[in-house]
């Protein structure tokens, strides 16, 4: 597995997201999906404390147990878990470290993010006390996630000195969603900001078991009511299909070329994608290893121009 680096943090460039843990599948499932991760050479796990309500961190620590050295754990604050606890105070960036890390069974969270910006708190207060964070030990790198690059510039500025400041940036991104591209990808470029994607699958269309006229499987992401909604329509379809055609005439799979279009970008350092089973997190674990031409690029930008 290749790696890349997240400021200090050396990462696998397929990462496990680890939404799924304690929503869709329970803790004996989860250490399984995790098992199978660290066989396969991942070695970068993402969470958050309102995954599963909560209990995706815990299943998460629990499942390292014994392995904690072997991996990098990344994990966010500042989404609403109850009416108490959400947003980016100074005050809740502490309570929020300590939950956290009660609940992954850590003495420090390698990449702790805010998870999306607060207005109503300064920027320079949240970072002051994650800078307090990373000096007394129990976080080795902070991140944001869902920032514009207008907030991304804003935070660099209020990092003063030695303090620390954020070192990567967790926004959509994926064939089918590019908003990226238009200023955060090249903002982070400028900074020296790590890049990692969320959604890069766009939960599961562009894993090539979707098709136009056929039932969504049951049990799958895409047959919840918000994310078909969000993810789901005719002319999305109509691209994955056209895209899919185009991998199979270079004997690849949908998974290779929508996980290996990302891995091609250079601020990207891990594209981090959820697994409900071993089968899962193995495919994706070797789905990026495809080295894209120029041509291959240029190919793929007339398919989505032209959809």
């Amino acid at each position: 597995m290749e790696t890349r680096n997240i400021g200090s943090l050396e990462v696998s460039l397929v990462g496990l997201g680890c939404n799924n843990f304690g929503m869709r599948i329970d803790e004996a499932a989860s250490s399984r999906v995790v098992d199978a991760a660290i066989d396969a050479g991942i070695t970068f796990f993402d969470t958050a404390d309102i995954y599963g309500d909560t209990k995706s961190e815990a299943f998460l620590g629990r499942a390292l147990s014994g392995r904690r050295d072997l991996v990098v754990i990344a994990t966010k604050f500042g989404m609403r878990v109850d009416a108490n606890r959400h947003g980016a105070r100074p005050e809740y960036v502490r309570s929020a470290a300590e939950d956290s890390l009660r609940r992954l069974g850590t003495d420090r969270i390698d990449l702790y993010q805010l998870h999306q910006p607060d207005p109503t708190v300064p920027i320079a207060d949240t970072i002051g006390a994650l800078d307090d964070l990373v000096r007394a030990g129990k976080v080795r790198e902070i991140g944001c996630s869902n920032f514009s690059a207008e907030q991304l510039r804003d935070a660099r500025a209020a990092a003063r000195g030695n303090a620390a400041s954020f070192v990567s940036v967790q926004n959509e991104y994926s064939l089918l969603n590019r908003e990226a591209e238009r200023e955060v990808l090249p903002e982070c470029e400028r900074l020296g900001l790590a890049f990692l994607p969320y959604f890069p699958l766009a939960s599961g269309l562009l894993t090539g078991k979707y098709a136009a006229g056929t039932p969504v499987p049951e049990g799958s992401r895409l047959s919840q009511s918000w994310a078909a909604s969000r993810f789901l329509s005719d002319a999305r379809l109509s691209t994955v299909e056209a895209l899919a055609a185009w991998a199979r005439s270079r004997g690849r799979t949908m998974l290779e070329l929508a996980m290996s279009w990302l891995a091609s970008r250079h601020a990207v350092a891990s594209v981090i994608a959820g697994a409900t089973s071993p089968t899962q997190v193995r495919a994706n674990a070797a789905a990026a290893g495809w080295r894209l031409s120029e041509t291959d690029h240029a190919e793929i930008e007339t398919i989505l121009r032209n959809r």
